[in-house]
Formats: C-alpha cells, sequence, structure tokens
C-alpha cells in the first residue's frame, strides 16, 4: 500500500470515531433535554369526523399518566403510548415519536365506521374489517343500519359484502333504510324507504342478480298492482321473485327515521325506478343517532 492509500484508511478510521464520539454526545445531550409538549394529531375524515378528538386522546393519556412532560423527553415510554392507544377499539392505527424540537408527535387515525348494528347485546359500530367500535351518544354517523340476533356463525361481517355494494350505488343507498337478520334461518332482510314490503335476499351470495329482479319488479309490477300489495318480495332463489300477497296492515318501522330529505338522494331513487308514482313513495330518510 502507498503512503497515500495508508493515510486515507487512518483518515477514514479518526472519522468514522469522531462520527461515533459525535453521536453518543448528541443522544446524551438528547436523553437529558426536557419535553417540550405533546402534540396530538387526529386524523379526520368525512366517515369518521369527531369520531376520536385530540381532546378524548389527551385525556386518556392523563387518565393512563402518560402525558407528564416534566421530565426529559428521551424518558417518555412511546412504545407503551402506543401500545395502550392501539388497544382503544375507535382507534384503528396509533404512532409516538419525538421530533428535533424536543416534543413528542402522537398521530392516531380513527376507525372508520361502515354500519350501525342493533342487536341483544345493544347498539354498536362495525368496521370495513368487522370489528366492533363503542357507540357513543354525542356522534351521529350516517352509516346503514343493521339489527337482527348474531352468533358465533352469523356474525354481523357476513354482511359487509351487502353494505359495500348498497353504499357504492346511490340509488340503492338512498332506498335502504335498514338491513336485518331474521332469526331463524337467519335470512338478510332489506327494509326499504318505500313502507309496505320488505326484501328478503336469502344470504349474500349473487348480489347484483338479486337486486336487478327486485328493479324489475319495482318497474314493471308495483307500480301496477300497488306499493302495499305484497308484503315480501323474495329473491333467494334464483332466477325468480316470489311475492307474498298482503295478509295484515302495514306495521309500523321498527325505527324512526328522520323527515327531512336529501333532494339529491331522491332524485338518484327516482332515476333507479324510472317513474313519478315510485318516486313519489319514497317518503323517508334514514338516520340514527348515538
Amino acid at each position: 500500500m502507498t503512503k497515500s492509500g495508508v493515510i486515507r484508511c487512518l483518515l477514514s478510521v479518526v472519522l468514522a470515531v469522531y462520527l461515533a464520539f459525535a453521536l453518543l454526545i448528541s443522544n446524551d445531550m438528547a436523553a437529558r433535554e426536557k419535553c417540550a409538549g405533546l402534540d396530538v394529531v387526529v386524523a379526520q375524515n368525512a366517515a369518521s369526523r369527531d369520531f376520536v378528538t385530540a381532546g378524548e386522546v389527551r385525556r386518556l393519556l392523563k387518565e393512563w399518566r402518560l402525558d407528564d412532560i416534566d421530565k426529559p423527553v428521551a424518558a417518555i415510554d412511546l412504545q407503551k403510548i402506543e401500545d395502550r392507544l392501539n388497544g382503544i377499539d375507535n382507534i384503528e392505527h396509533a404512532m409516538a415519536q419525538r421530533l428535533s424540537n424536543g416534543k413528542v408527535k402522537i398521530s392516531v387515525a380513527p376507525m372508520v365506521p361502515v354500519a350501525r348494528v342493533f342487536d341483544h347485546t345493544g347498539s354498536y359500530y362495525i368496521n370495513r374489517a368487522g370489528k366492533r367500535l363503542t357507540a357513543n351518544a354525542r356522534f351521529r354517523l350516517d352509516v346503514p343500519v343493521v339489527t337482527g340476533s348474531f352468533d358465533s356463525a352469523h356474525q354481523p361481517k357476513m354482511l359487509l359484502p351487502l353494505i359495500e355494494r348498497i353504499s357504492r350505488d346511490s340509488a340503492w343507498n338512498a332506498l335502504v333504510a335498514q338491513i336485518t337478520v331474521e332469526p331463524r334461518n337467519h335470512d338478510v332482510i332489506l327494509v326499504p324507504m318505500i313502507r309496505g314490503h320488505v326484501i328478503n335476499l336469502g344470504d349474500t351470495a349473487d348480489i347484483d342478480d338479486k337486486l336487478e329482479r327486485v328493479l324489475t319488479m319495482y318497474r314493471k309490477v308495483l307500480p301496477v298492482k300497488g306499493w302495499s300489495y305484497y308484503d315480501t318480495l323474495t329473491v333467494k332463489w334464483g332466477g325468480q321473485v316470489v311475492a307474498s300477497r298482503r295478509m295484515k296492515s302495514i306495521p309500523e318501522p321498527l325505527i324512526r327515521f328522520d323527515q327531512e330529505g336529501d333532494e339529491t338522494d331522491d332524485e338518484a331513487v327516482d332515476n333507479m325506478l324510472v317513474g313519478d308514482s315510485v318516486g313519489s313513495a319514497v317518503m323517508v330518510r334514514k338516520g340514527v343517532r348515538g
């Protein structure tokens, strides 16, 4: 090795030692630096607005005694903060990190509810994965309403493909007031805004075909027979619609709905059903409070 090569190697070693020493010094200084505060940031969207708030996160940290900033920033247990927050069912993900200004930033992503469930255990929300979320009376979320009797073999998450299909279609989303699961056979029943009948889907297989058969009845049969002539439209069997004639008066809805309508959604229903007589039957709008 030449003399210049030896010099370059020695300089490289000296530089590496200096960088390691500087890193140790800076880490030691950071460890002794007092925390400058906690910044809580909650990612909000239209589906989960105010479902989790920064104030509630701060309250939880105080309750758990994890908000003590009268200590070196390096002494704050970031992993414990993340673990405790991620254990809250209304939180999708939480992350804590130290910032260069001496503060600790806590980022929280709330769960996004896709349906409100009412069953024998009470009332709660579910997200896209079927996870249960606590229902809070302070918040009103415009999501589909699901009722029924569920067990280990028949859980609300089995309705998620149907809920997603309805939510993607503005007309069906405006038309369907409630989804219920019949306790005996676990048939999936749609309760439309048009009072007078229900739609028995059977299960959530072949959803598009079943909904199209219902639309055929809406366009060709019910405007002639009358919207209260049948009490049940059953499409659980392939290639047919079995309509049961009404033998009793129309029952009152199990869940009361807001009377204030949304013109945009009503127009979508009108376009889907095609006909003024059909559009005039859409009288109510869904909406359930906490």
